[in-house]
Parts: structure tokens; C-alpha cells; sequence
């Protein structure tokens, strides 16, 4: 009963062995899995293997953008001011209303201008017809002499000059748009006296606006006129406009090491108004047929950055780390400028679950990189 005792125990246990190496080969929760004879090389045997995806290297374009915050200005904020002195008779557009260019904003009493005007065009046809006379009986008769003729023609041109002078006058008595705008600020009421260079109104244009900002002086060489600029406003989610750099600075802020730019977007829809904050991206570079992964994909170390390629030795497929050196980044994408080769099959799923020299499976179907 003793010997067959012992032989029960040793079964029990060698049963027991067996179902724990048979667990032991089911992938765990991490997608990794210990490898039969079948997966593995020789001598691997109940080896670690981590499930993985990977992405063959491939040759992109890439668009690097500087990334600033600007402020938006109208393209033309212009303060109307008066030309002549006068009180003000009426305005005849509504504050706030849309105005066209030329079209007459307010106007300033003219009945004293008015009459100077008629008194001026008096004495002119006057001087002019008194020269005219003069002349013909000088040309045909010759009576008088050339002098008077000259002098009376000298004394109709003055008088013309100052009937021109007096029109202008009149004309200014009306205060135009010099733009097509939005009437927006009134500085003065009706029947206010105002003096040549009083502000009566603000004209503010936004079918176009100017977004001002500053790029950092170290991308002051890649930044130039014409270029490209995208630019979204916290305000307006899920809207992006494309807009054109229409200036650049030929000199640094010394306040904040800046260059100055402005941009100019199209707002026909008159979303965006002044003072907004915009969120501007200034295309700073293009690069076509350049090795571009996933931030996350590259892991920093101790000596610089290293992303994991798969490797095959004998059959086996093994986990290798490649060093690389950074270029460019945007969106979460960055630009490996060495370190990886076009054809590397790059790992993008599990990469953070192997380290040099793991044994790998492959899951899922090699796709292009994104």
C-alpha cells in the first residue's frame, strides 16, 4: 500500500506539471505568449513572444508649421475726420450700418460756404468775360494794349482758382467712407460745432482682416511673403481658414525676439471679428520624400531617441532598436533624418512591450504609415 501510494502522488503531480506548461503557452493580457517548439528557433523553447503591428517604412511629404498667436486687425480701420469747420446738420447713415466707398456718412451745414461759392462764380464770370472782350479788340482792332490783355487774363484765371477753391470746400462739407466698411463709431451728435481734424466717425473693413503676430527670430529666414498661414479661433471650433502672409519685418522685436508679420484671410462671412485671439500656423518648410512616424512611436533613452524595427534571423523574428535622429515635427508626426531605412518594418503596435532582441508575432496586415 506504500509503494502504490507514492506512485498515485507522483502522477498527481506530473499531471498538474503538464496542465501548468500548457497554461503557460496561452498569450497574456499584454499580447505576449511563451512559444511551443513549432513558433520559436531551437533552443527557444517556452521563450517570451509579444504580438505586435507593423508598418513598412515608406517616403512622404511632410509640412512643418511654426505655430504663433496672433491678434486679428481690420484691413482698414480708418477714423473720418472733418475737413471744414462748421456745425454738423445731419448724419445719413445709421451708426452700426454698412457703407459703401464714397457713399456720404454726415454732413456739415454749408449755407455760408454755399454762398461764398455763388459770390466766387459771380466774380469769376465776370473777370472772365471782361478778358474775353479785352482780347478780341485787341486781336481785331487793336485797341487797348497787350499789357491789359494780360492783365485781365491774369485777373480771370485768379478768380477761377478761387471759384475752384470754394467748390472744394463745399464738397468737403459732405464726410465720406474712404473705404467700403461698417460705420461703427460716431464721435460727435448732431449740431455739434466741429474744426477741421475733429474725429466724426470710425470706418472699420472686415470682408478682409490682418491677423498680427510674431515668429520666433530663429525662423526668421524660412518666413516670407506669399506664404501660406492656417489659422483657427477658440471661438469658432471646427473652423479653419487658410490665409497669406502679406508682410514680414526687416527687424527683430528686441522685446520678445520676434519678427512681425501680418496675415491676411478672407472673411467674407464676417465671422471673425477684431481683437479675436487666432491660433496661426505659418508653414515654415515642405519636404517631399522624407521618412516621417508617430511621435509615439519613438522612445527617448539615455543617449538620444530609438524607434523598434522588426528583424529576421533564421526564421525568427525578433525585436531591434534602431537609434535615430529627429527632424521636423508637427501633429503629432516627426521626421526621422537618419536612423531608418525605406522598407524597415517598423513596429506600431506593441512597441512599449519589447525590448531588444524579443521574440515577435506578427498580427493583423502590414499597412503604410500614418
Amino acid at each position: 500500500m506504500h509503494g502504490n501510494g507514492w506512485q498515485v502522488r507522483t502522477i498527481g503531480l506530473a499531471v498538474i506539471g503538464l496542465a501548468a506548461a500548457v497554461g503557460g503557452c496561452q498569450p497574456s493580457d499584454g499580447g505576449e505568449a511563451l512559444a511551443d517548439e513549432g513558433g520559436v528557433a531551437n533552443g527557444t523553447v517556452g521563450a517570451r513572444v509579444v504580438n505586435v503591428e507593423v508598418t513598412p517604412v515608406a517616403p512622404e511629404s511632410f509640412v512643418d508649421y511654426v505655430r504663433i498667436t496672433g491678434e486679428v486687425e481690420a484691413y482698414h480701420d480708418i477714423t473720418v475726420s472733418a475737413e471744414e469747420a462748421g456745425t454738423i446738420a445731419r448724419f445719413e447713415v445709421e451708426k452700426g450700418a454698412r457703407v459703401s466707398q464714397g457713399q456720404v456718412i454726415a454732413k456739415i451745414d454749408d449755407a455760408v460756404l454755399r454762398a461764398q461759392v455763388d459770390e466766387a462764380r459771380a466774380v469769376a464770370d465776370v473777370a472772365r468775360e471782361q478778358y474775353e472782350r479785352q482780347r478780341r479788340l485787341w486781336e481785331d482792332e487793336s485797341i487797348g494794349s497787350e499789357i491789359a490783355v494780360l492783365q485781365l487774363k491774369s485777373t480771370s484765371g485768379a478768380a477761377n482758382a478761387r471759384l475752384e477753391v470754394m467748390e472744394e470746400r463745399l464738397r468737403r462739407t459732405e464726410i465720406k467712407a474712404p473705404v467700403a466698411g461698417i460705420f461703427d463709431e460716431k464721435y460727435v451728435e448732431t449740431g455739434e460745432l466741429v474744426a477741421p481734424g475733429t474725429p466724426i466717425a470710425r470706418v472699420v473693413a472686415i470682408r478682409r482682416v490682418k491677423i498680427i503676430g510674431g515668429v520666433p527670430e530663429r525662423y526668421a529666414l524660412d518666413i516670407h511673403r506669399g506664404d501660406s498661414a492656417r489659422v483657427t479661433f477658440d471661438v469658432l471650433e471646427d473652423r479653419e481658414f487658410v490665409g497669406t502672409i502679406g508682410f514680414v519685418g526687416a527687424s527683430v522685436d528686441p522685446g520678445n525676439r520676434t519678427i512681425p508679420i501680418e496675415i491676411v484671410l478672407d472673411n467674407r462671412e464676417r465671422l471673425v471679428k477684431p481683437q479675436m485671439v487666432a491660433n496661426v500656423q505659418v508653414e515654415r518648410a515642405r519636404s517631399s520624400d522624407v521618412i516621417v512616424v508617430a511621435q509615439d512611436l519613438v522612445i527617448r533613452t539615455e543617449d538620444g531617441y530609438q524607434v523598434f524595427v522588426v528583424a529576421d534571423r533564421d526564421g525568427q523574428l525578433f525585436a531591434a532598436a534602431k537609434p535615430v535622429e529627429l527632424g521636423a515635427a508637427y501633429a503629432n508626426r516627426v521626421v526621422i533624418r537618419s536612423g531608418l531605412e525605406i522598407g524597415d518594418r517598423l513596429i506600431t503596435t506593441g512597441h512599449r512591450l519589447v525590448d531588444e532582441g524579443s521574440y515577435l508575432r506578427i498580427v493583423g496586415s502590414e499597412g503604410p504609415s500614418r
